[in-house]
């Protein structure tokens, strides 16, 4: 079945406004530094799975590899718990385009039990704030009527605004 979806391209030039930060008691926010692929291809699958994500499901493990050994890619990745024992909550890449001094949010998710807590928007407030550190043009991100329903208004919230909307065509 074909079906029409709404897809919008955000960005965000400002980031001058403070940025809040303060995660519920019990939660942590750290970087994958070990880069391990298969912590992505999980969050992918996982998370990706309510909102059609595909388009990786194809890739083989080397990849994946690949894809999360480029040194501009970062995967920040939240929990709840303390360390090795915490569980995974969520998590986000961004890369940074050196050329174009850019930061791409590409993809940020919370595993469906977590919605609702507004954890979304504290995932996207470090996004944000991890993104500035590196002093960019901007920072963009692509979203479309298949993500969570607050996605666009989560993004808007935070001073991204729109650049760019189309309608394309979605098989299901």
């Amino acid at each position: 079945m074909i079906s029409r979806i709404k897809r919008y391209f955000l960005e965000i030039k400002n980031f001058s406004n403070p940025i809040e930060l303060n995660l519920p008691e019990n939660y942590q926010i750290f970087l994958n530094s070990k880069k391990d692929f298969q912590i992505n291809k999980f969050f992918y699958k996982q998370i990706g799975i309510d909102h059609y994500w595909r388009d990786r499901l194809l890739w083989s493990d080397k990849e994946w590899f690949v894809y999360v050994k480029n040194e501009n890619l970062e995967t920040h990745i939240l929990k709840k718990g303390k360390g090795e024992d915490g569980g995974f909550v969520g998590f986000y890449e961004q890369e940074y385009h050196p050329r174009t001094n850019e930061v791409e949010l590409i993809n940020m998710g919370i595993f469906k039990e977590f919605r609702g807590l507004k954890l979304g928007s504290m995932l996207l407030n470090h996004a944000i704030a991890s993104a500035s550190r590196k002093n960019p043009n901007r920072m963009w991100v692509h979203t479309c009527s298949l993500d969570h329903k607050h996605a666009l208004q989560n993004y808007k919230s935070k001073g991204f605004e729109i650049f760019k909307e189309e309608e394309i065509d979605f098989v299901a």
